[in-house]
């Protein structure tokens, strides 16, 4: 056995000695530039240094990134998140897709490397669907409605078949996810692109298959769909296995070859980090990089010096608060790049010209921060006039900034029905920001921070429909942070509806 090893070893080493004199290529001759660079950075890194990232999931923005920024004390250089799955108002909602399209722009914008992957809905059913079996329910195969779980031969053979139902099926729910990865690539955002991860297990319905109808297969379908047919050009695609456990899960029985992938992907929990892993891929990846796509705790240095090649890697979401310490000695390294490192910047910038971005590290915009939870004091706050307010006024609000980023979330007692709560987002570049919204309608906002006067000024006009009546409402509002940050006053002057004009200052304190 261990002569094996031995020769597997030596194979390895010449093999990857006889690419190192081959230009390494991606997948898809048609890339963008975009993506041509973003390949470029990880083959540019590979095996000097790794980068750091963090997933969040579908429903929550950026919220896993911002917490390990928070208590780590530096920000992971790679965004990553999932298109989703499951109903309204869960974490792993597939309603959000609008705002992972949004964010990921934003992300991409201001430094972060854009990964996403997608827990696949099966052919078998509609969205939303649960990751797991709800205890109680029908759980035949035939009837599979869940993230986990198989489908019968039948249906795997039907749905790798042309002009069947199940693969009509197949090709409209991989088209849905397609429209917002094309609207990240108008965007000229490239992604690394994660389809059917964890292919080799066979906990994932499309996952575990070999020989003929296999998970390969499926791989590929995907890939001519995306490529081909849809003209995705902006998607580097990563190639993703979990740990050989048994025998069928070994790396080449779920190999698609060079020409269907990019980079190679190896998710790792229980710090499981086996050399032999390591050197499997690297025989298979031929000279291309390889990442730990999914991790539950990052390898150690003394692993990182043994297995240098690892080119990044991504935090699953819940799991950075039990490593906080382990994360804040990683990002000591000088091999581990955030995106505060200045070899962090260096090596971005072939990729941010590309790009057509500014270099790193961007310019902060704001020099106040009006961060926190704000509640009302009711007896510092004054309403003038007789207009009509665009919305039921606040009792509190939690504002999250992010540089020239500003997130809020209001939350108000309505006249008319149920407590309200509401989401609105600005920038103080001075663009116009269009939200939508069934509580207070159409919204378009232009915010512009005054750096004297250390305010942010917002003009908003806001059409909604009101008793079967469509109105419109102006209002301008002039936040200002006073008693060394602990107060927020925001003066708000508002018209329209039955005319005149309503002036509000609503004073909050901060918790």
């Amino acid at each position: 056995m261990k002569k094996l090893i031995k020769l597997f070893l030596i194979a390895a080493v010449v093999f990857n000695s006889a690419q190192a004199g081959a230009e390494i290529k991606l997948s898809n001759s048609n890339a963008t530039p975009e993506a041509k660079a973003l390949f470029e950075l990880f083959k540019s890194i590979s095996g000097k240094y790794m980068l750091t990232g963090q997933h969040n999931y579908p429903a929550a923005r950026d919220n896993n990134t911002r917490f390990v920024t928070r208590v780590v004390g530096k920000t992971p250089a790679i965004w990553s998140s999932d298109f989703g799955f499951s109903k309204d108002g869960d974490k792993d909602s597939y309603l959000s897709r609008p705002d992972i399209v949004k964010e990921a722009i934003r992300q991409h914008n201001k430094g972060a490397i854009i990964t996403l992957c997608w827990h696949a809905v099966p052919p078998t059913a509609d969205e939303p669907i649960t990751f797991q079996p709800v205890r109680g329910s029908a759980t035949e195969p035939g009837k599979l409605n869940t993230v986990q779980g198989h489908l019968t031969e039948e249906q795997y053979k039907e749905l790798l078949t042309p002009g069947t139902p199940l693969h009509k099926k197949w090709e409209a729910q991989a088209d849905e996810i397609a429209k917002f990865l094309k609207q990240l690539q108008d965007a000229k955002v490239p992604v690394l692109w994660r389809p059917y991860h964890e292919m080799n297990g066979d906990w994932f319905w499309w996952g575990g298959r070999v020989g003929e109808n296999s998970t390969v297969d499926i791989y590929k379908m995907i890939y001519d769909r995306y490529v081909n047919y849809h003209k995705l050009n902006n998607l580097v695609w990563i190639w993703s296995v979990d740990r050989p456990s048994t025998p069928i899960r070994k790396f080449t029985n779920f190999y698609p070859g060079n020409d269907h992938l990019d980079i190679l992907g190896l998710d790792v929990y229980g710090s499981d980090f086996k050399k032999e892993y390591y050197d499997s891929l690297m025989v298979l990846s031929q000279g291309k990089p390889i990442v730990l796509a999914e991790v539950g705790v990052p390898p150690a240095v003394d692993i990182m010096e043994e297995q240098p090649n690892w080119a990044s890697w991504v935090v699953w979401s819940g799991m950075a608060a039990p490593i906080v310490p382990t994360l804040k000695e990683l990002v000591k390294n000088p091999r581990m790049l955030s995106q505060e490192d200045p070899a962090y910047w260096k090596v971005m910038e072939p990729f941010r010209k590309a790009c057509g971005l500014p270099l790193l590290p961007l310019k902060k915009n704001l020099s106040v921060d009006f961060s926190g939870k704000w509640i009302k004091n009711d007896s510092k706050s004054t309403t003038f006039g007789g207009g009509m307010m665009s919305g039921d006024p606040p009792f509190m609000m939690v504002v999250e900034q992010d540089g020239s980023d500003i997130f809020i979330k209001k939350y108000a007692v309505s006249e008319y029905g149920e407590d309200q709560i509401s989401k609105e987002e600005f920038s103080i570049d001075g663009k116009e920001v269009k939200s939508t919204s069934s509580t207070s309608g159409e919204r378009i906002s232009i915010s512009i921070f005054d750096e004297v006067s250390k305010n942010i000024k917002i003009s908003t006009v806001t059409k909604r429909n009101f008793g079967g009546r469509n109105m419109e409402t102006k209002s301008s509002e002039e936040w200002t942070l006073k008693n060394d940050g602990k107060t927020l006053e925001v003066v708000q002057i508002s018209t329209g509806g039955r005319g005149g004009e309503n002036k509000t200052v609503n004073v909050f304190e901060k918790l």
